[in-house]
């Protein structure tokens, strides 16, 4: 058996492997759960000009404070919140500013990096979106699996 064959490695397992087939249904069972509630979501949160992504960074913004102990978040901070890219994260940022539910502005501490708040109209819309984006979460979360 060479190193690359070691087993556990997926490599050479067939798919009769249990112990192997059983994570790939558990993986494939999480994929679709994630799926299901993120197109619920972002149904729900469409009429309220979000998507599931929008409310997310909303959320974060809204929980608390900074690292720093600050209402502004470094976009790096968000971005550790929020499972997008920096540059999917970007774009959804600056959309938010223009809708007017977040500003942004310059770092003073590093000219190069960008703080996040939300405003007043951020802040409302969240509070009203969020018992309607609970509720799609405990209809997809608590039901058992769909076939």
């Amino acid at each position: 058996m060479t190193a690359a064959e070691k087993p556990g490695d997926g490599i050479g397992e067939t798919a009769g492997d249990g112990a192997g087939q059983g994570l790939v249904e558990r993986w494939r069972d999480l994929l679709a759960v994630h799926a299901r509630t993120v197109c619920e979501l972002d149904r729900a949160l469409h009429r309220h000009g979000l998507g599931a992504s929008d409310f997310e960074v909303l959320g974060v913004l809204a929980a608390g404070t900074s690292a720093d102990g600050g209402p502004a978040y470094r976009v790096q901070e968000i971005a550790e919140r929020v499972h997008l890219s920096q540059s999917a994260l970007s774009r959804l940022i600056a959309r938010l500013d223009r809708d007017g539910l977040v500003e942004r502005c310059l770092c003073p501490e590093d000219r190069r990096g960008v703080r996040v708040s939300l405003t007043e109209r951020g802040r409302d819309l969240h509070g009203r979106v969020l018992p309607l984006q609970r509720a799609v979460l405990e209809r997809t979360l608590t039901d058992g699996p769909r076939t």
